[in-house]
């Protein structure tokens, strides 16, 4: 009589090949689970995958929560800012705005990415500071002694 094992080996193998290949083909990485290493990995993989004109939505749906964000409004558009971690620079365990990557929406559709963009954003005045440079502008000039202050 011939042994069973050797196929019951081979049964398993294969078994164990098939589970390995769905693993593989099937499985989407969670961001908000990965290791700050892995994270940060795959968000300079994803980067490459980005194109303008994309919705906020679409980004957290590809990338996962942004490690930090902000929003204001400017000149009557909404603008945000999201904040992804690309490059550690202290080893420190902390994330900080300097080891992320910016991509920057107007109205909820991406305009910009990389080093520059935070300060894009943060010279864009908001429409809190455009009105109080209109009202401080004719309160100045309806009353002389008064100043302008930021």
């Amino acid at each position: 009589m011939k042994s069973k094992i050797p196929v019951v080996i081979g049964t398993l193998f294969l078994a164990y090949m098939a589970f390995v290949a769905v693993i593989v083909l099937v499985y989407e990485p969670n961001p908000d689970d990965m290791s700050w290493e892995d994270r940060q990995a795959y968000n300079q993989e994803k980067l490459t995958e980005i194109k303008l004109g994309q919705s906020g939505e679409e980004i957290i749906t590809m990338m996962g929560r942004p490690d930090f964000s902000e929003a204001k409004l400017s000149q009557g558009q909404a603008l945000n800012i999201l904040f992804y971690r690309t490059h550690q620079t202290k080893p420190d365990g902390a994330t900080t705005k300097d080891e992320c990557t910016p991509l920057l929406f107007r109205n909820d559709r991406l305009i910009a990415w990389g080093e520059d963009t935070y300060q894009q954003y943060l010279k864009s005045a908001t429409d809190t500071d455009n009105n109080a440079l209109i009202n401080g502008h004719s309160e100045a000039t309806n009353n002389g002694s008064q100043q302008l202050s930021k």
